[in-house]
């Protein structure tokens, strides 16, 4: 029976001694982990601070391995084969794979060692500690980990800096142009950045505690916490103890079988140096620790490199990089406004795609990666977009076509699963071949290749739930599940994300409608439900009441004006006709609701995927060509349905007459008037992809034109997506618009009744959200700008005069 210890007991030692086990049943593995704790997820370490627990992130130990945990190994003996730990224990083996990891590099400045890392679970416990005591943070590092760890800070309630030695954030992932476009969206959120800035030193007060960070230009940076995440170091000391070769800058030279200068010896992971590189990804150090299980078991795989693509969501920004970031030819795609930045590197003859960047909207990533070294599948235009290009680009990846670059998974090994081992669903693959395990951006390009198969792919709405939207909808509904924990325990698994957590808030506030605050319901919102205000680029917020059908009283644009005068805000009548006020902080948003509640206003909803507005025009009330009263329709329709959650956000118009001057047709549900009645449109869409609503029916008795807008917006919250605008949905229903007819106007589905129920129990159930919230201390507790510090407003906020009013002014 060989004996083979593992020495260190992070991801890459995990993997190979699940690898290790299933090559040779019979050899006794022993893993050393220095972390009182066994092997866990680092990818996703950030959500211990919001939330998961270390069994959440804890990696099942694999069956028959044997782990001294707490336990530090200070050095190896190669001529009598042991390893010795710091309590003296010693441990013999046959073979010894070095699976050290890393440790974060902190500059030997004046004051480093009142810095903090971002590497571990306890790292993150003593960074909860000093923040509860703090009101600023900064961040040294703009790299990937860096901006995870500002996130961190942010959510934490500290108004975060980083700074970062290069000229842009993230400089090995992104360019010049997406850099730009990735500080804009960060700067946006109120986070500081300070590019082509170093440290000179840490800078304590008279108590001893950390004050700030000074850079080398003399600027002071405050902050009562410094997390440095500036890279990392491979941890090769043992190895240099030892005699074994390591690399000028650091990394235990291996080769490709990931054997050291000594036979007996592997290393794997971020402390080993492969073909130059030492690697800090999770897929690469995943395929060292199988390569090495497989040598040691007597076979031939080989460490060849690895893809170094990567694609996350950080500080809520979508940003992707793969192959080169470099060409004889580039293909750009820039939208400032919307803050996106595409750009793909392509051969000089034109014809071979090199590379790309996306910042803003990874959604081509996924399909041109794996292309990557071969011709292009398309125009280069046709690539920068995730809609047609993309989508005919995933269809036909040859097999050697990477899919997973974090377990590498070709489209082949895919396949094979599919036609061989009857492989029908995602799970199925990620348990077979292992892709989508890790950073699970490569499950939508599994779900394709099944498509690609023959195989009929659910629509999961996400890793915790194999049911989509609609089915989740009517799970609840049926079994009157009113929880999102009931929810989970009994239909899906773990502990949910940020994309089944606001769906499903959705679903229990359409079918309840409960305060979206109260209870568990509040950790499910997202940014803007969570505070019932839309955050703004500077962090501020927008008040919005609602104002409905456009019209208002004198007084009470009396009381708007007052509002907005005394709390400094930036008025601006939108295109919805109402009244947007910009630039209050958190703190002020209950003393402002507080005045225009007491004035008769109540939410406009312009926070939620609920129903925004119902525009009009003045009608036959005051329009000589008006023939019908659509101010008085348009404020009915929108008093019926205020409040109503749905899986977008919803618009609505009512025109007087064929003029269409409340462009109606542009709408989710628009109504122009007829000289008998009603015409009701449906399905318009006037944002990022404009669509005319199609006449859903004609000269309608406005009690027949209720009843079906009732039943049309019942029947899309039942069956629609998440996030899918009734636009999307109308494009895709089954049956397109006379199967929409037909089962809310003639019932051939027999749910009206349902459908109309529904919206009775929603209209005798509605309660104004900010009424609530004004009566409710405990609600009230959450509008700070600092948990740890109440009453204290975020300095960071500042704006300038223009045209009367204020504008932020961002932070630099």
């Amino acid at each position: 029976m060989r004996r083979i210890v593992v020495v260190g007991y992070g991801p890459a030692a995990h993997r190979f001694a699940e690898a290790m086990a299933g090559r040779e049943p019979g050899a006794r593995i022993t893993v050393i982990g220095e972390e009182p704790r066994p092997a866990y997820d680092r990818v996703a370490l950030t959500s211990y601070l919001s939330g998961a627990t270390e069994r959440d992130l804890a990696y099942p130990v694999p069956a028959g391995i044997v782990t001294r945990l707490g336990s530090r190994v200070v050095a190896v003996d190669r001529t009598a084969r042991t390893v010795t730990a710091e309590d003296g224990h010693t441990e013999p083996y046959d073979v010894l794979v070095l699976a050290t990891g890393s440790a974060p590099f902190v500059p030997p400045v004046p004051g480093h060692e009142h810095a903090h890392v971002y590497r571990t679970i306890d790292d993150l416990d003593a960074i909860r500690t000093a923040a509860e005591h703090a009101a600023e943070g900064v961040v040294v590092g703009g790299g990937l980990l860096g901006l995870e760890a500002a996130d961190a800070l942010r959510a934490l309630g500290l108004r975060t800096h980083i700074v970062e030695m290069s000229p842009r954030l993230m400089p090995r992932q992104v360019d010049e142009g997406g850099g730009a476009v990735l500080r804009g969206h960060i700067e946006a959120l109120g986070l500081g950045v300070h590019t082509g800035a170093g440290v000179q030193e840490i800078v304590t007060g008279p108590d001893g505690r950390v004050a700030g960070l000074r850079t080398p230009d003399g600027t002071l940076i405050e902050a009562q916490v410094v997390v440095f995440s500036a890279g990392i170091r491979p941890r090769d000391e043992l190895a240099r103890a030892c005699g074994l070769e390591v690399g000028e800058r650091g990394g235990i030279v291996v080769d490709a079988g990931m054997r050291t200068s000594d036979p007996a010896v592997y290393a794997i992971g971020e402390c080993a140096l492969a073909g130059g590189t030492v690697y800090g990804l999770a897929g690469p150090c995943n395929t060292m620790a199988e390569v090495a299980a497989d040598r040691i078991a007597g076979g031939t795989a080989a460490f060849a490199g690895a893809d170094l693509s990567t694609r996350l969501k950080l500080l809520g920004v979508e940003v992707a990089q793969f192959g080169a970031m470099e060409g004889a030819l580039d293909v750009t795609y820039m939208d400032p406004v919307a803050g996106v930045y595409k750009k793909l590197f392509i051969s000089d003859d034109a014809r071979t795609l090199l590379g790309g960047v996306c910042v803003g909207d990874a959604g081509p990533y996924s399909a041109l990666r794996p292309f990557v070294g071969k011709p292009l599948p398309a125009p280069p235009a046709d690539l920068l977009f995730s809609g047609a290009g993309a989508q005919g680009a995933q269809l036909d990846l040859p097999d050697d076509a990477q899919v997973c670059s974090c377990n590498n998974v070709c489209a082949g090994e895919v396949r094979h699963a599919v036609a061989e081992r009857g492989v029908t669903d995602v799970p199925g693959l990620k348990a077979c071949t292992r892709a989508g395990t890790t950073c699970g951006s490569c499950v939508p390009m599994l779900r394709r290749l099944l498509e690609r198969s023959g195989v009929e792919v659910g629509k999961a709405l996400c890793e915790h739930f194999t049911h989509s939207r609609a089915e989740l909808y009517d799970i609840v509904r049926v079994r009157e599940i009113t929880t999102f924990s009931r929810l989970i325990a009994e239909h899906g698994q773990g502990r949910g994300c940020d994309i089944c957590k606001p769906a499903v808030a959705s679903i229990l506030a359409s079918l309840h409608n409960g305060h979206v605050l109260d209870g568990e319901r509040a950790a499910l919102q997202d940014t803007n439900d969570a505070f019932l205000a839309n955050i703004q680029k500077n962090g501020t917020y927008s008040v919005v009441p609602r104002i409905p059908g456009g019209e208002i009283t004198p007084d009470k644009l009396i009381v708007i004006g007052e509002v907005a005068r005394d709390f400094g805000l930036y008025t601006k009548i939108t295109g919805g006709q109402r009244i947007d006020l910009l630039g209050a902080r958190v703190e002020q948003l209950p003393r402002i609701w507080r005045r225009l509640v007491d004035a008769g206003f109540e939410s406009g909803h312009a926070y939620g995927k609920a129903l925004r507005t119902v525009k009009s025009c003045v009608g036959s009330t005051w329009c000589r060509y008006g023939v019908q009263d659509s101010v008085g329709l348009a404020i009915a329709l929108e008093l019926r349905y205020r409040g109503l959650r749905a899986p977008h956000k919803l618009k609505s118009a009512v025109s007087g007459c064929a003029r269409e001057c409340a462009e109606a047709r542009s709408k989710d549900f628009g109504v122009i008037a007829t000289e008998q009645g009603w015409n009701l449109y449906v399905g318009g869409n006037g944002g990022f992809s404009p669509r005319h609503a199609d006449l859903l029916a004609t000269d309608l008795s406005t009690d027949d034109l209720i009843r079906t807008v009732d039943r049309f917006l019942m029947f899309y919250i039942r069956t629609a997506d998440r996030l899918q605008r009734t636009a999307a949905w109308l494009d895709t229903l089954d049956g397109g618009l006379d199967h929409l007819r037909k089962v809310i106007m003639e019932d051939s589905l027999g749910i009206c009744a349902d459908l109309d129920a529904q919206m009775d129990r929603h209209i005798a159930t509605y309660a104004d959200e900010w009424a609530a919230t004004l009566d409710d201390p405990e609600k009230l507790g959450r509008f700070v700008s600092f948990v740890n510090a109440p009453g204290v407003p975020d300095p960071s906020i500042v704006f300038a005069a223009e045209r009367g009013q204020i504008r932020p002014v961002m932070a630099r």
